[in-house]
């Protein structure tokens, strides 16, 4: 029988088999895993029961000391929060920290909309906090003021040339914050960044630059849909932005915003479909069979359907059966490891305008040097 490790053995099932034949090598056998682990999920199940683990923990591991005749003379039990319930811990949190913010106060929209319109604004990789210095990626600099003047200056021109649909999404899909707290570092992997100034001055830029594009849109719209979706450079920060701008306009109903944690996301628009996912965890080519999959009523009431992406920073655009795929490139200049790397692309952002029936009708293109012209 191969051998393999199997974490979706349990500790139930290990105990079982061990009780079963009263030996280790018989009992891995049988559930086709390694000695090792049959006796690392007994020794789990003994812990747990002679020393319970604190309420909302589990039991992540065991040490034992061995004395000369092989008793146990010591024992260290290691527990953890699990991943779910520390997410739903923050989130509250975060909920409780914002319950004492300045709302934004409503405001009359303006009176000409076009109702069959509605102007998608696509913010992704925006990286803000990221420090890229030009002589040494052969490129541009970006720190939080470029950020801040480029970002913003960018998309207050795509807002106020856009035709006046009545429906604007501020679309944020993620990696808009280059680090996700005091250390520098990706979440996932702990891969060192490049990063500008202190954490806290990072958030405040964000906010600023993001309250602003919403202001505008506001202005311009008679409904305002935001996305602050989940990324695998900020996934905590989308977590405090989506709580935030939620507590912000809650008292504008003009204002929806999203505050679903899943990383997949859409907005029906009469027959149009738009999706949304960063583009960290699923490929381009299998988003249209996730979305028929994960919303299937909306798929099957749309016939024009496009699905946004990001996370490669460039431009990527291809129809597969079912939907478009179009993956948006990013604004933020190269940082030190893409220009090592060699991944170079054009940066810009569009607004996309889609129509009830027919799709997309209209799109318009903005970059940085437009600022200095």
């Amino acid at each position: 029988m191969a051998i393999n490790y199997r974490p979706d053995v349990t500790v139930a099932m290990a105990v079982a088999a061990y009780k079963k034949y009263g030996d280790y090598t018989k009992a891995a056998a049988e559930l086709g895993v390694s000695e090792h682990l049959v006796r690392r999920r007994v020794k789990q199940n003994t812990a747990t029961e002679h020393h319970a683990p604190p309420d909302g923990h589990v039991v992540k591991g065991v040490s034992t000391l061995y004395d000369a005749d092989g008793n146990v003379s010591a024992q260290w039990v290691k527990t953890s929060v699990p991943d779910e319930q520390r997410f739903r811990a923050m989130e509250e949190a975060i909920a409780e920290l914002v319950r004492d913010v300045p709302r934004y106060k409503p405001q009359k929209p303006s009176k000409h909309h076009l109702q069959h319109l509605a102007n998608l604004y696509t913010i992704t990789d925006a990286h803000v906090g990221m420090y890229a210095w030009g002589e040494e990626t052969l490129g541009a600099d970006w720190d939080l003021t470029i950020a801040e003047k480029v970002i913003g200056g960018c998309f207050s021109q795509m807002i106020d040339s856009a035709p006046p649909a009545s429906v604007g999404i501020v679309n944020q899909m993620g990696d808009f914050l280059h680090t996700d707290g005091f250390k520098a570092l990706t979440p996932g992997h702990g891969h060192l960044l490049d990063a500008d100034s202190r954490y806290e001055k990072i958030v405040r830029v964000s906010v600023r630059i993001l309250r602003r594009i919403v202001d505008a849109a506001l202005a311009k719209h008679l409904t305002v849909v935001v996305n602050m979706l989940d990324a695998n450079h900020d996934p905590v920060g989308g977590t405090w932005l989506r709580t935030l701008f939620q507590a912000l306009y809650e008292d504008e109903p003009r204002v929806k915003v999203n505050t679903s944690p899943s990383p997949f996301a859409y907005y029906q628009h009469g027959q149009t479909m738009l999706g949304f996912h960063h583009g960290h965890m699923v490929k381009n080519p299998d988003l249209p069979l996730l979305f028929a999959s994960q919303f299937p009523k909306v798929w099957g009431a749309t016939s024009k359907r496009y699905i946004h992406t990001g996370h490669r920073h460039h431009v990527d655009e291809k129809e597969h059966p079912g939907a478009k795929v179009i993956q948006h490139p990013t604004l933020a200049a190269q940082d030190a490891y893409a220009a090592r790397g060699g991944w170079l692309s054009e940066r810009e952002a569009a607004c996309i305008t889609y129509h009830d029936k027919f799709g997309q009708v209209g799109r318009s293109i903005v970059t940085p040097e437009m600022l200095e012209a």
